[in-house]
């Protein structure tokens, strides 16, 4: 009897060990399913110049600054050429993406810009504007996709949410009162995205492993594409460059009038 149980037992054991094996395989399995893109977009070409913004055109504005002078940012460019935000994407759709995250988005206005410049979201998720000037602003999207929304916001600390309702890359908002206020928001339906930082490098974690095309997008020079290999558990890195004689589809552009009277041509899709 007692080696009845010995036995017993040691069947038992191997099967709980045998499925906890199988947990752990599933587990590392799953993790494994997955890899990361990495890269740096670069400007090959001098940058051009940002155009000064003449604040006095509001003396709110240029009092909240103390007369600080502030630059279109629309080319940003480190001393290596690493161009900084640029919209990096995939393109597709893809299963199992999850939900979008509950918490918004945020877009600040202060100092009379929109910051940040570029962002990303995801479709489901809400934008949130706050207002943080001094003085009165409006936000006004530009949408081909049924993200639009156009209101006022005349007073310090007033904030408004909306929905972002479809996928559109990219998404241009402006204010009616501040011509030169202007930002983009990527929106898609999965979290495979991201903006270039200081050095032009980016990074997009847990992307499923397989084929994709990967896209990047810059308000002064266009989109470019590339297909990428993504394997599991490894890092695939991927460049792009810019030469700065990239002209952008001419349907495409809006122009924005700096109160210096220089008109400034934007790539808006």
């Amino acid at each position: 009897m007692r080696r009845l149980v010995r036995l017993s037992l040691a069947v038992v054991c191997g099967v709980v060990a045998a499925a906890g094996g199988g947990r752990d395989e599933t587990r590392l399995h799953a993790q494994g399913a997955t890899g990361t893109i990495a890269g740096h977009v670069r400007l090959t070409g001098p940058a051009p110049a940002n155009p000064l913004i003449r604040m006095g055109a509001d003396p709110r504005c240029s009092r909240a600054l103390g007369g600080k002078r502030i630059l279109q940012e629309m080319v940003l460019r480190a001393a290596d050429g690493g161009l900084v935000n640029v919209f990096v994407n995939l393109q597709g759709s893809f299963q199992g993406a999850g939900a979008p995250p509950s918490a918004p988005v945020t877009l600040d206005q202060r100092g009379c810009v929109y910051a940040p410049r570029v962002q990303g979201a995801r479709v489901g998720q809400t934008l949130q504007v706050v207002n943080n000037d001094p003085t009165g602003h409006n936000v006004h999207s530009l949408s081909s996709k049924g993200n639009s929304f156009n209101v006022s916001q005349p007073v310090k600390g007033m904030t408004n949410t909306f929905p972002l309702k479809a996928d559109e890359v990219m998404l241009r908002i402006k204010c009616d009162i501040h011509s030169w206020m202007v930002s983009y928001v990527g929106v898609l339906p999965h979290p495979y995205f991201g903006v270039t930082a200081s050095d032009g490098a980016f990074t997009i974690a847990r992307v499923p492993a397989g084929r994709h095309t990967i896209q990047i997008w810059h308000e002064q020079y266009g989109r470019l594409t590339r297909t990428v290999d993504v394997k599991p558990g490894q890092t695939v890195t991927v460049d792009f460059a810019y030469t700065g004689k990239e002209t952008p589809d001419m349907a495409g552009v809006l122009d924005l009038v700096v109160p210096d009277g220089t008109a400034v041509a934007l790539f808006a899709h």
